[in-house]
């Protein structure tokens, strides 16, 4: 059930009413926009009637929620979720955020380089993978607690955020002290244990739609984190596995305008992963932006052609620095900025 309040309600009708849904078995999570509270129960409480609610003093709404996801939906949080980080970045608003940089950090001088040219063309988050998950066991795998200490240098050097994907529990409390969110990736996306930790977690989390899953799939496993108490949670678009084999995934642009309408959340998509093809990345991210992503997330390499993985779909930093100035020109056709 979803209780939206009146504008001027005042703490104690806002608390009156969250009594009265614990009273009869809601687990109730709150959200305070700038104009109105809403309430959103969720579990499975004893039957109710949806008019007590409606009557209750300072309510100016209340409707069952039908659909299986309650926190994630557009009716938790109407006026959409902004996540703002620390160094002012905000994503969510009218900004379009980009993330870029190489698939894993494989030395200081490689992770020192591409986020010097990242923070050029306009990133605002350097993405690298200090634990990698390979389809490969005698894949590189990453460079773990090395990885993550040259990706929290870095970003003190150059004021870009980090981002980085975790792949089980036991490396959240590893990872919190040097990222600034934790990316779930495409095949953890239903590691429903996982997604319960980070619900516990107070670090934003950006979560990648898995391989074959649908979009209600990936709402629900949205829900899983929200349900925890962590509200800032991004979406991500990053491709599904189709009968094509002609790129790696088959990138799936009409699901962003289809989150933009069910979810409050923040919807990036991510090309690189989309296509599998660095010649295809460019049309794939000026899509995304006219699609209305509310931001990107790119690879970008110095030397890709050296890069030891995913090298293939990673772009040169002059095509990172040439994207840019193209996507800027389509964000203000969409009445979106990007810096």
């Amino acid at each position: 059930m979803i209780v939206a309040m009146m504008e001027k309600a005042t703490e104690e009708e806002i608390q009156m009413v969250v009594a009265r849904m614990v009273e009869i078995g809601f687990n109730v999570h709150r959200t305070t926009g700038a104009r109105q509270t809403v309430l959103a129960g969720v579990g499975q409480p004893a039957s109710f009637d949806v008019q007590d609610f409606q009557i209750m003093a300072g309510v100016a709404d209340a409707h069952r929620i039908t659909s299986p996801y309650k926190l994630a939906g557009r009716g938790f949080a109407p006026q959409g979720t902004q996540i703002k980080f620390t160094n002012g970045v905000t994503v969510g608003g009218k900004e379009v955020v980009v993330m870029a940089g190489p698939c894993s950090v494989e030395s200081r001088e490689q992770i020192f380089t591409a986020a010097k040219q990242v923070v050029a063309g306009g990133a605002k988050f350097l993405r690298g993978g200090a634990f990698k998950p390979r389809s490969s066991p005698y894949s590189f795998q990453g460079m773990g607690l090395d990885g993550l200490r040259l990706l929290r240098e870095v970003g003190d050097a150059t004021g870009l955020l980090i981002v980085s994907e975790v792949m089980e529990i036991s490396q959240i409390e590893l990872m919190l002290p040097y990222v600034d969110c934790l990316q779930v990736g495409a095949r953890n996306m239903q590691n429903f244990n996982l997604l319960r930790e980070l619900g516990q977690a107070r670090k934003p989390v950006l979560l990648k739609r898995g391989i074959a899953a649908t979009i209600e799939e990936l709402l629900l496993s949205a829900e899983y984190i929200l349900s925890g108490g962590n509200y800032d949670v991004m979406l991500c678009e990053r491709g599904i596995r189709t009968f094509e084999t002609y790129t790696r995934n088959t990138m799936d642009i009409s699901a962003i305008p289809v989150l933009k309408h069910l979810t409050h959340l923040p919807v990036l998509g991510d090309p690189s992963h989309g296509t599998g093809r660095r010649d295809m990345v460019p049309a794939m991210a000026r899509a995304s932006v006219a699609a209305g992503c509310d931001g990107l997330l790119m690879e970008v390499h110095p030397n890709p052609d050296k890069a030891v993985s995913d090298g293939a779909q990673s772009l040169f930093p002059q095509q990172f620095e040439q994207l840019m100035k193209e996507l800027r020109i389509i964000a203000t056709a969409v009445d979106r900025t990007l810096s």
